[in-house]
């Protein structure tokens, strides 16, 4: 994947950030579909109102076809979600449409993420299923698990925080 198919995420971008978010979720295996995330709280703060102050990130694939995107956002207070670790640091969403996985742009998708959030916040934290195989990506980056963070999530199976810092 060329750096020419990544550009930053807009507002504009919200309902494309929603598809994305069906797939990192794994909305699928629950029976939702892209709407019913946006009556599913622990859901949809990672996107609802997407563009305010603060969020963070990058859409790959063709401008008239984005296939990726990641994206960073503070979410504190009784808004904090999976990956909480301070009102500092912004939890990751990442996800590839299953036409493109294994090209590399989730890769560079993030690559380009942590670059552009390190001058920004002192860390990126995550939540992701313990079995899920983008956890080698995210250790290959940076991240490390946040000790004793195991919890049982939506789908009954155990996720663990992962946090990377950049400063």
């Amino acid at each position: 994947m060329t750096p020419a198919l990544l550009r930053p995420a807009v507002a504009a971008d919200e309902p494309f950030l929603w598809e994305m978010l069906y797939e990192a979720s794994h909305a699928a295996d629950q029976g939702h579909a892209v709407a019913d995330l946006k009556t599913i709280p622990a859901l949809s703060r990672y996107v609802d109102g997407w563009g305010a102050e603060g969020d963070l990130g990058v859409v790959g694939g063709p401008a008239e076809s984005p296939c990726g995107a990641a994206w960073v956002r503070l979410l504190t207070g009784a808004n904090a979600a999976y990956g909480y670790i301070d009102d500092a640091t912004p939890e990751l969403a990442i996800a590839v449409a299953p036409s493109a996985r294994g090209t590399g742009l989730g890769t560079a998708m993030l690559e380009r993420l942590i670059a552009d959030a390190a001058g920004r916040y002192p860390a990126i934290s995550l939540s992701v299923r313990e079995d899920n195989p983008a956890r080698r990506l995210y250790q290959r980056v940076g991240f490390v698990d946040v000790p004793d963070s195991q919890i049982v999530n939506r789908a009954g199976t155990t996720s663990v925080t992962m946090v990377l810092r950049l400063r």
